[in-house]
């Protein structure tokens, strides 16, 4: 999502980057708690379902307590559900990547979204996409290759093509963002998210839902706190930091996805993880280092939106400056 313009005096890059850090740990945390409960014996519509439903409150409870309901207000219902929906199926895939896969690997591919933004760019906007970026994306998918190992047994081809599908969706979802953004508050693009998701995935709940014992339901009010938390934060950290610096944060979670990989599971990422995901990581900075480079206002193409930082983990979008 993207942060209002504000005086220059507001900025407070430390803190930004203090505030995105926690958000990091937060979401990391969200995946980590997904997948045991997914080993555990909850379904995905119902992780979605819940982590959508019990945020819902948890908003509505800060709102009232700040007296900014108002700002819930909307005439533009139609584009918050295709959001909605567009985001769903996004989190959808990559929670299904987080439960099929390591997290670490996961994770790296939910850093291909700014790749596919780039395509979305110059394939369907028409959009001029320069040497710079172009490079980059051969960069991130050769990091793609060197994860996935086609033809080879080890990694499993449903999760490769749940977070890759993750990363199309959040891609397209920057630009929802960008546009809803225009005319609406952060938190009122987080909060219609949350309520027509926890919709969505509620009608897939008599097919999958299933009776669960008291730590199951501890997981499940754990993975929507730390969603809901890591939202706020990523909210207050556009507040106090332009999006260039604060986005470099979100590398992170790979940290703490393999710090969790080791501690939960005894298992670290294999040698193609460690050869791709830094492919992967500098062609992001790359695009995110070119659009900064090339103007101020930062482009879908090396942003995510606060919603979609949990269908993918990554951060915001602003328009395309012309003439990359």
């Amino acid at each position: 999502m993207t942060s209002p313009s504000r005086p220059p005096s507001h900025d407070r890059p430390l803190l930004a980057i203090i505030l995105r850090l926690a958000a990091m740990v937060m979401l990391s945390t969200m995946f980590m708690l997904m997948k045991v409960a997914s080993e555990r014996g909850v379904s995905l519509p119902e992780l979605i379902f819940w982590r959508q439903a019990m945020s819902v409150p948890m908003i509505l409870a800060w709102l009232l307590a700040t007296r900014s309901v108002g700002v819930l207000a909307t005439t533009r219902m139609g584009s918050h559900a295709l959001r909605a929906t567009t985001g769903t199926a996004g989190l959808c895939c990559n929670v299904g990547a987080a439960t099929l896969l390591p997290l670490p690997e996961a994770t790296t591919l939910g850093f291909t979204s700014p790749l596919f933004a780039v395509l979305i760019t110059a394939l369907i906007l028409r959009d001029k996409v320069g040497k710079w970026r172009w490079m980059a994306v051969a960069l991130g998918f050769a990091g793609v290759l060197v994860i996935a190992q086609p033809g080879s047994a080890p990694v499993a081809p449903l999760g490769i093509a749940a977070g890759l599908g993750a990363g199309v969706i959040v891609a397209a979802v920057s630009f929802q963002i960008r546009d809803l953004a225009r005319t609406e508050a952060p938190i009122a693009c987080v909060f219609w998210f949350a309520f027509y998701g926890a919709l969505l995935t509620a009608t897939l709940l008599p097919l999958y839902a299933g009776p669960h014992g008291r730590t199951e339901w501890l997981m499940l009010g754990a993975i929507a706190i730390t969603g809901t938390i890591a939202q706020f934060l990523i909210t207050a950290a556009l507040r106090f930091g332009q999006v260039a610096t604060v986005v470099v944060m979100d590398y992170t979670s790979l940290m703490w996805a393999t710090f969790y990989g080791w501690l939960i599971w005894d298992s670290l990422p294999p040698h193609t993880t460690a050869l791709g995901a830094p492919l992967i990581i500098a062609a992001g900075l790359i695009i995110t280092w070119r659009e900064r480079y090339l103007s101020r206002r930062i482009s879908p193409t090396s942003s995510m939106d606060v919603g979609a930082i949990e269908e993918m983990d990554t951060g915001v979008s602003r328009e395309t400056p012309a003439g990359t």
